[in-house]
């Protein structure tokens, strides 16, 4: 893990979106981009405009980095992130959020699409992260640890803060509609899982299955931030109901999904208990 980077993006990103404290970070998965309407955008760039960032270069993350306010607090929205199937470490996939942390954004909110495995999540689900499984043998903590950063050996229990995690569900109930908590497994990708995999997921405990969010959700609680993760199930996973999915369907489902799901996120993110 690098310091020198982070800190040289967040010096970049403060001049570039000109916050003075942002107090939270929002990461916008594949296409969940809609949930930026709760912001009042006050400056954007590329992810290429920061000093140290990775481009993203999958479908459905346009690489779009906004600063504005909600409720009168500075916050950072990332629509789209880096994947580490997209060929880079993971000192530079959690970057651009470790730079968020650093400038003062302590409450981190994550969303992705990913595939349903146990019964009831089927494509259009919106759930919450409980705990995961590190699927793909790798951790963005590998390597010499810097102590400006966080400690060598952070403990993730209760890594997804429960009490945002009971907010969330307030805040759903408020729409009339649950939130399934869920047990998320990483995998690696960019090839999607095979049968007989998802098999083995489900065997292990994992409720979902996608290609990013752990690596994240690592970095910003060692670097003592609170975190939550919004998981929009798109489709079924590999093998199950003969599915066979696309990433052309990530986005589909999550385009039908949005008039549900994102009134529930709105919400959470302009709550004032977020902050408390």
């Amino acid at each position: 893990m690098d310091y020198e980077k982070a800190l040289r993006a967040a010096e970049s990103l403060k001049d570039k979106l000109g916050l003075e404290s942002p107090e939270l970070v929002i990461v916008l998965g594949s296409g969940l981009g809609s949930v930026l309407d709760a912001v009042e955008v006050t400056a954007s760039c590329d992810f290429g405009d920061i000093s140290e960032f990775p481009q993203p270069s999958s479908t459905g993350h346009s690489g779009k980095v906004y600063g504005g306010n909600i409720n009168g607090r500075e916050c950072i929205v990332y629509a789209g992130r880096k994947h580490a199937y997209e060929g880079v470490d993971l000192d530079a996939v959690v970057r651009p959020l470790r730079a968020a942390i650093l400038l003062g954004a302590k409450k981190v909110v994550l969303t992705n699409a990913c595939g349903g495995i146990s019964p009831g999540m089927g494509p259009g689900t919106l759930a919450l992260v409980k705990d995961h499984l590190n699927l793909a043998g790798r951790d963005p903590l590998v390597g010499l640890n810097d102590e400006r950063l966080g400690p060598r050996f952070p403990n993730l229990v209760d890594l997804y803060t429960p009490r945002l995690r009971e907010l969330a569900h307030r805040m759903a109930k408020e729409h009339g509609t649950e939130l399934p908590e869920v047990n998320y497994a990483w995998w690696l990708g960019p090839s999607f899982e095979t049968p007989a995999e998802i098999d083995m997921i489900g065997r292990l405990g994992a409720d979902v299955v996608g290609m990013s969010t752990v690596p994240e959700a690592i970095a910003a609680r060692h670097m003592g931030a609170d975190v939550v993760v919004f998981s929009l199930i798109s489709n079924y996973a590999a093998g199950l109901f003969d599915s066979q999915p696309t990433a052309e369907e990530v986005i589909d489902v999550a385009n039908e999904a949005l008039p549900r799901i994102v009134p529930i996120i709105k919400d959470f993110i302009a709550a004032d208990e977020l902050f408390q």
